[in-house]
Formats: structure tokens, sequence, C-alpha cells
């Protein structure tokens, strides 16, 4: 039984690695499965949280490489996985399937934009701005933090929303350059209470036999 008021703790991880996260090419939500070494992070990320306190419910973003990771996690603590569209990675228009060197040498104004992190600037055709991308995965961590008062749950996602939600936490702008890590299957923890959003600890990797790859920019 939990008490009102109480802190929900989420506990947020990056899904394993892709051939496409090993070419620094960008994925956005192209649907794009994890790669071995993906599958055996999944599977340690999932073996690690076996070992931790009870999980109240698994929620992941319905791309396949969330999908696969959830899924080793859900057989490791017998949940069943919801499929959550907000919890999706960013659309990054045009961008998708260039790697980040294609994009600023095809894209040169645009990819100047992107990189300087401007809030509103939206990737053309399809793409998401950093400020739809935070209303997009607040307003879902918020409805989660909601349903589980008190409670401790897991979300697989993607490194553009794992940005988000570190700034969401610490209270930094979206404009601000990355100062924190976001490798494949790292685990991070977050707790709400009250919509007051408090960092427990970011970009665990003790279970992983590797240090996971973050190729974002």
């Amino acid at each position: 039984m939990t008490t009102k008021n109480e802190a929900t703790r989420i506990c947020l991880v990056r899904h394993g690695e892709t051939t496409w996260n090993a070419e620094k090419r960008i994925q956005g939500q192209i649907d794009i499965g994890l790669n071995a070494a993906g599958l055996a992070q999944a599977q340690a990320a999932a073996d690690w949280l076996a070992a931790g306190g009870a999980v109240a419910a698994l929620y992941s973003s319905d791309l396949l490489r969330a999908r696969q990771t959830a899924e080793r996690i859900a057989n490791r603590l017998k949940l069943q996985p919801a499929f959550r569209p907000d919890f999706r990675e960013r659309r990054y228009g045009f961008f998708e399937g260039l790697t980040y060197d294609e994009s600023r040498a095809r894209y040169p104004a645009d990819y100047h934009a992107f990189e300087t992190r401007e809030p509103d600037f939206v990737i053309p055709f399809g793409g998401e701005s950093l400020r739809q991308l935070h209303t997009r995965v607040s307003g879902g961590l918020s409805q989660l933090a909601t349903a589980h008062e008190g409670e401790t749950i897991i979300v697989v996602t993607h490194g553009g929303v794992l940005d988000i939600v570190n700034r969401l936490a610490r209270g930094n702008p979206l404009s601000a350059p990355r100062d924190f890590l976001i490798p494949n299957a790292a685990i991070n923890w977050l707790s709400v209470r009250d919509q007051q959003w408090i960092l427990e600890t970011w970009g665990q990797t003790e279970h992983l036999a590797g240090f996971g790859l973050d190729e974002l920019p």
C-alpha cells in the first residue's frame, strides 16, 4: 500500500545499441532494431533491474529498438510492457537516415540551428522542435507520475527524450549545451512529488560489460 503524496520513482532506460547508433546515423522515428551488442545490453539492464526492488509497471516507446529492450526487462520482471508513443524519439525531419556529418554538409543552416539548440527550431519535413518535444515528454511523465503515485515504474525510451528529462529534473534550459552523458542501455533514476522533479542518479552503466555508446551531439 502506498501513502498519498509519497514520491513516485521513475527509472528511465535508454534502448540498447543499434547499427545506426554505431554509425552516428540519425534514427529519429525510423524503426531500427537492436544489433547484437544492443541485445546483450538490454539483457544486462534487465538482469540488473530484476535484482532491485519491486516495480509496479513498465512503459516503453513503441519504436522497435525500445520495444526490444523493454521486452527483455518485462521477461525478467514478469511485467507486461505498455507501449506509449509519447516516449518516442524526437522527429528529426530531413536529418533522419543521415549521419550527423552528412546532415551538417547537406543542410548547413538548419544543422546550425539544430546544433546550437534553438528551442523553437522545427526541423523541416516533419521534424519537431525541442520545445515541442519537451511538451510531449513532460506531459507523458506527469501522467505516469499521477497514475503511479508512491510507486516505482520503469520507462524505456531514447536519447533525445532523456536529454529533455535531464533538463526537466535539473531545471536547465533547453538551449544549454549538454553537460551529461546518455549511453545506450544506461539506467537513470528520477523521483517526483507534487510535480517537483528530483534527479537521483544518472547514466548508470555498472551493469554493462563495456561502456554504452553516447553518439548524440
